[in-house]
């Protein structure tokens, strides 16, 4: 199926110019899907395979840039405060899906890493206007093996409002822990969107904190969701999404995890992995986007079938598995 690509910038209650795409099917969409990229990143180049890839089964896929991230305005990677993204994107997918074309079609989110958390989130501000999320490896909290010491944490604390954009937070490179194919991970590491350094100082900590609340507040989660993980994954630990898989209160949930597959299941495995890691996530898209209930009233298409969902590759793991008491990560 061909695909149209388009860009348009807007401008955030801050008056910041943020930078949104779309990929869009020639024909009716099936339903719209709204991007959260994840730290660093941008939608336009480096989540084209995945806008491209929806949009081609027939979605309507929109993709904005953080403040400070990819082709929007801001401070590079600077995140004052998490709650700005969440309500930009909140904002910006409700005035699409309000366009007079959109009115009668799903609302599903799409959450890579830090996206995840994004999703979530947008879901809280308004439980009942989405019918879906797909959240890949998202950031619930972030792994111990990339975590920096607590007493780095409390001294960093103590400085935040003093030097809050300086990069002096200690990480490992996220691009090698991330993407397994040398080559893509080459191509990703080219794309000069991407934000390569030390994190900052504010931001690193907004990051802990948001990882920190959303621990606390799993049980809220009541949208349908797909949650899919790499088993190898350093960079977000699957035992968060198994966590999340565990104490979200959603009716309908499915979970996921992959044998051997590391951080970036959608850009940075083999094509053979990518190939089959779509075809997941369409596979449960369309289920749901050809669900009866009725547009208006999502919880209906959530209470259709009920049943927990659990993936075959995963069902060995889960056995005998208790959710743990996460701790707090950066």
């Amino acid at each position: 199926m061909e695909v149209e690509y388009q860009e348009e910038y807007i401008k955030n209650s801050r008056g910041v110019q943020l930078f949104t795409c779309r990929w869009l099917p020639l024909s009716s969409p099936k339903a719209l899907v709204f991007l959260c990229h994840g730290y660093g990143m941008e939608c336009g180049d480096f989540m084209k395979g995945c806008g491209t890839k929806l949009a081609s089964y027939g979605y309507a896929v929109f993709g904005i840039d953080y403040e400070g991230h990819g082709r929007s305005m801001g401070a590079r990677c600077y995140i004052k405060k998490f709650d700005n993204i969440v309500n930009d994107c909140f904002n910006y997918f409700k005035l699409i899906s309000g366009k007079d074309e959109y009115k009668n079609k799903k609302r599903f989110l799409y959450g890579e890493s830090m996206g995840g958390a994004v999703a979530l989130l947008v879901h809280k501000k308004d439980v009942n206007f989405w019918h879906g999320a797909v959240l890949v490896a998202p950031m619930c909290k972030i792994s111990e093996k990339v975590k920096p010491h607590p007493l780095v944490i409390n001294l960093l604390t103590r400085v935040e409002d003093l030097i809050p954009r300086w990069k002096i937070v200690p990480t490992k490179d996220v691009i090698d822990a991330a993407f397994k194919d040398p080559l893509k991970r080459e191509e990703i590491r080219g794309n000069k969107l991407i934000y390569q350094q030390k994190p900052r100082l504010k931001t690193a900590l907004e990051l802990l904190r948001t990882s920190m609340s959303l621990e606390d507040t799993l049980s809220e989660v009541t949208i349908p969701f797909f949650v899919l993980h790499g088993e190898a994954d350093i960079v977000t630990d699957p035992e968060v999404s198994k966590a999340l898989y565990a104490r979200a209160s959603s009716e309908d949930k499915t979970i996921k995890i992959y044998p051997g597959m590391w951080h970036g299941l959608t850009a940075g495995e083999t094509d053979q992995n990518i190939d089959v890691v779509f075809s997941d996530i369409i596979s449960w898209l369309n289920k749901r986007s050809t669900d009866t209930a009725t547009c208006d009233n999502p919880s209906a298409s959530a209470s259709r079938a009920s049943q927990d969902k659990v993936s075959s590759s995963s069902i060995q793991q889960m056995q005998g598995w208790k959710a743990p008491r996460l701790h707090s990560a950066m």
